[in-house]
C-alpha cells in the first residue's frame, strides 16, 4: 500500500470523527451511553463512505518458475526394437534433474503424430516431418529442446533433414537400430498398371538396389498366381549399385492376378524380407473409349484427359467437331466441350446413335445453337460472365459421391442464366454467386436406361483438379469423382438403390476400407439402416461379420485389421432383398521391414541443422549430463503483480448499510428526531 492511501484513510478517518464531533457534540446535548453508541455508529458511516471514495489498494506479487519442455518423441513403427527403446525412457523419467529443469513431455509417432506415449511398435508408416511439425505447432512459443528416438528411416510425408525452424527448438536425436553396413540386396520398387486387358501384355518394372563392397550375381524371378512368368540373372557391384528390369507380361484371362517379385539372397544376407514384393492387378476384357471433342485450345481439356485416363480402364481420344462421323465410331461416351455450330454434324450422330455424353458449356458456348440442337436443356443465356462456386447437394442418388468435396474449391466462369432441364435428372452441383445460391444447376446429371447424359454449366475445371492436389497431396479427390461420373455415364444399366464401392487391390491393410450407400424406395438416403458386411478369406475359410458405420452420406467398414489375404464379401441391407457381393485382396507388405540399418547419418545432419547434437544409445549419460549444463533451457522466475481492492466494496456497503439502519433505528426507539 502507498503513502498516499494510508495518509487518505487516515485522513479520511479524521473527517469522520470531526463530521461526529460536531454533530453529536456540538449542535446536540444528548449524554450518556446512548450518546457514545450513536456516535460511534455515525463516525461509522462517515469514515466507510469515505473509503468507498479513496477506494484502497495493495499490489500483491506472485512468483512463479518457468520451464521450458523437452518433447520426447518416439518412433513407433514396427522397424523399432522395444526393448532397446523402453531401457532409454526409463531413464529419462528417472533423472531428477532433468525434471527439476524441463516439463517432460513424451509422444508416439508413426504415420501420425500421437498425443500420448502409448507404444506398441507395430505401426507400418514412419513420418519424422509430420511428428516434427505437430511438435513445433503445439509447443511454439517458448524455448523448448526435442529429442526425437529414431532409426531415421522415414517412409512417408516431406523431407525432414532440414526441417529446422532457426535454432528455435534444438532437435537431439538419438539413433536406435543397427548402424553397421551390412551386405544387402532389395527390390527398392516395383512398377505396374492397376489394370491390364485380356490378351495384351502389360508392362512390369523392377528396380533393385545393392549395398555392399563385393560383385555378385543373383536371379530374379517373377510369379503370377504361383507359376513363374519371367527369370533373369544379373549381377551387381559397388560400382553399379542400381539396376531395373523392364518386362512385359501377358494378360491370358479375367481377374485379379497375384504377381510375386523376387531375387535370390546373397550368402551371408542379414535382411532377406526385402528381397521380394508382391502386388496385383486386374484383368479386365472391355474398354471404355471417351472421346473428347473440342475446337478450342483449353486448359480443360487435358484435366480431362488426365482424370478420365487415371484408370485404365479407359481412354481419351481428342477430336475436332469437323472429324467425319466415321471416326466417331469406336466412341462409348462423348464429352462435348463448349459446343458451337461446328458441332451441328456430331450432335446429328449423337442423336442417330443415342450415345452418351457429358456437355461442358462456358462464355464460348453458341446457347442459341445448343438450345435448337438438343432437348434435354434449354438456358437463356444473359451473355454475362460470372465467377461461380459451387454447392453440393448432399441428397444426390444417381451414383456415390461421399468421398468428394468441393471445400475451397475455386470459382468456375459460367454465362449467367436460366437453366431449364426437361428430363429427370439430379443437380449434383448447384450456383453460388458473391455468397448468394442462385438455385440453379452448375453440375446435372439426367438420363433413363437408354441415355444418360451429364452438363456442366462453366469452364476452367482443370483449377479444381490443381485445388485437389493442394488442399489432399494427390488428384484423388477429383480424379475418383470423374470415375465414378464416366463410369455412369459409359453405362446403360438403372440406378441402384444399393451399391457398394471399394478397391480390387489393397497394398497393405491400412487404410482399406469399403464403402456402401442404400437409397430407401424413393431413393432417399436412409442413414439409419443397418448394413451387415460377411467376410470369407478365400486361403484358410476364415469368416468374419461385421456391420457397416453410418457416415452421414454413406456407410462404412474398416477392414484395416485384417490379415494379409484373398477375400469375397456379402453387403446385406437388414430386412431388405438387397445385397452386393464382390472380392478384394490385402497384400502382404511392411515398408518398415524393407531397411534394416538406421539412417545416423541422416539424423546428424538433422540435429546440426537445428543447433543440437546426435547421440546413440550407448550416449544416454551425456545427453542427460549435457542437458543438465545446457544454459539455454534454465528454467526463469516470473512475477505477476496484482493490484487488488484493500477491502472488498461490497463489504463496505454492507456496514455503511448496517450502521445506518441501526443509528435510524435507535433514535426512532428512542424518541429522536
Amino acid at each position: 500500500m502507498s503513502t498516499q492511501t494510508l495518509l487518505l484513510i487516515i485522513l479520511s478517518a479524521l473527517i469522520a470523527l470531526g463530521l461526529v464531533v460536531f454533530q453529536y457534540r456540538y449542535r446536540s446535548k444528548l449524554q450518556g451511553k446512548l450518546a457514545v453508541v450513536l456516535s460511534f455508529l455515525r463516525f461509522v458511516t462517515w469514515f466507510v463512505a469515505f473509503l468507498l471514495l479513496v477506494n484502497p489498494k495493495f499490489s500483491r506479487n506472485t512468483y512463479s518458475i518457468e520451464k521450458s519442455d523437452l518433447v520426447v518423441l518416439v518412433d513407433n513403427s514396427s522397424s523399432i526394437d522395444g526393448n532397446e527403446v523402453r531401457p532409454l525412457l526409463q531413464k529419462i523419467k528417472q533423472r531428477t534433474e532433468l525434471s527439476d529443469k524441463f516439463n517432460l513431455r513424451f509422444h508416439a509417432f508413426g504415420g501420425q503424430f500421437n498425443n500420448n506415449d502409448s507404444l506398441t511398435f507395430d505401426e507400418r508408416k514412419t513420418n519424422i516431418a509430420a511428428a516434427l511439425k505437430a511438435t513445433n505447432s503445439i509447443y511454439a512459443g517458448k524455448k523448448n529442446a526435442v529429442v526425437l528416438i529414431s532409426d531415421g528411416n522415414q517412409t512417408l510425408g516431406e523431407e525432414y533433414e532440414f526441417f529446422a525452424k532457426n535454432g528455435d527448438s534444438p532437435l537431439f536425436p538419438i539413433v536406435v537400430g543397427d548402424t553397421t553396413r551390412f551386405e544387402d540386396l532389395r527390390i527398392g520398387q516395383v512398377n505396374s498398371n492397376r489394370y491390364a486387358f485380356l490378351k495384351n501384355k502389360f508392362p512390369l518394372e523392377i528396380y533393385i538396389d545393392y549395398e555392399g563392397e563385393n560383385t555378385v550375381s543373383f536371379g530374379v524371378t517373377v510369379t503370377m498366381n504361383g507359376k513363374k512368368v519371367y527369370r533373369e540373372n544379373k549381377r551387381l557391384s559397388p560400382s553399379e549399385p542400381t539396376t531395373v528390369i523392364s518386362t512385359l507380361l501377358n494378360a491370358t484371362s479375367v481377374g485379379v492376378k497375384n504377381i510375386s517379385v523376387s531375387v535370390s539372397p546373397l550368402k551371408n544376407e542379414r535382411n532377406t524380407t526385402n528381397n521380394s514384393r508382391k502386388l496385383a492387378i486386374e484383368v479386365i476384357d472391355e474398354k471404355t473409349n471417351v472421346f473428347v471433342i473440342s475446337e478450342l485450345s483449353h486448359p480443360d481439356i487435358g484435366t480431362l484427359i488426365k482424370s478420365i485416363e487415371s484408370n485404365e480402364q479407359r481412354a481419351v481420344t481428342v477430336k475436332k467437331p469437323s472429324t467425319a462421323v466415321t471416326d466417331l465410331e469406336e466412341a462409348d461416351l462423348f464429352v462435348l466441350y463448349q459446343p458451337t455450330r461446328a458441332f451441328k454434324n456430331v450432335l446429328e450422330y449423337i442423336k442417330q446413335k443415342k450415345a452418351n455424353t457429358f456437355t461442358i458449356t462456358g462464355p464460348k458456348t453458341d446457347w442459341t445453337f445448343l438450345n435448337a440442337n438438343q432437348s434435354t436443356v434449354t438456358k437463356n443465356s444473359y451473355e454475362q460472365a460470372e465467377e461461380v462456386l459451387p454447392l453440393m447437394n448432399s441428397g444426390f442418388s444417381l451414383f456415390g459421391v461421399s468421398d468428394f468435396a468441393t471445400t475451397d474449391f475455386p470459382p468456375l466462369t459460367s454465362n449467367l442464366g436460366e437453366v431449364i432441364i426437361s428430363k429427370p435428372h439430379e443437380v449434383l452441383l448447384s450456383q453460388e454467386v458473391k455468397g448468394v445460391s442462385l438455385n440453379e444447376p452448375l453440375w446435372a446429371v439426367s438420363g433413363d436406361e437408354s441415355v444418360r447424359e451429364a452438363f456442366l454449366f462453366g469452364e476452367n475445371l482443370w483449377k479444381w483438379r490443381m485445388q485437389s492436389y493442394r488442399s489432399n497431396g494427390d488428384f484423388l479427390n477429383f480424379d475418383g469423382f470423374m470415375g465414378k461420373l464416366i463410369r455412369y455415364l459409359s453405362s446403360g444399366k438403372s440406378k441402384s438403390r444399393f451399391s457398394v464401392d471399394y478397391e480390387r487391390v489393397y497394398e497393405g491393410s491400412d487404410g482399406a476400407k469399403l464403402t456402401a450407400i442404400y437409397f430407401d424406395k424413393a431413393f432417399i438416403f436412409d442413414a439409419n439402416a443397418t448394413i451387415d458386411l460377411q467376410l470369407r478369406n478365400s486361403e484358410n475359410g476364415a469368416t468374419r461379420s461385421l456391420q457397416m458405420l453410418s457416415k452421414g452420406a454413406y456407410y462404412e467398414a474398416d477392414l484395416s485389421d485384417l490379415p494379409s489375404g484373398n477375400y469375397t464379401f456379402t453387403a446385406t441391407v437388414a430386412q431388405e432383398r438387397l445385397s452386393k457381393s464382390g472380392s478384394f485382396t490385402i497384400l502382404d507388405f511392411d515398408v518398415e521391414q524393407q531397411l534394416v540399418s538406421s539412417d545416423y547419418q541422416k539424423l546428424g545432419r538433422l540435429a546440426t541443422n537445428s543447433n543440437g547434437k546426435r547421440y546413440f544409445p550407448a550416449d544416454m549419460e551425456v545427453l542427460l549430463n549435457d542437458f543438465n549444463a545446457d544454459q539455454r533451457f534454465i528454467p526463469t522466475q516470473k512475477s505477476v503483480q496484482n493490484v487488488v481492492s484493500l477491502i472488498d466494496f461490497r463489504m463496505l456497503l454492507a456496514i455503511l448499510a448496517a450502521s445506518l439502519a441501526i443509528e435510524w433505528f435507535l433514535r426512532k426507539y428512542n424518541g429522536l428526531t
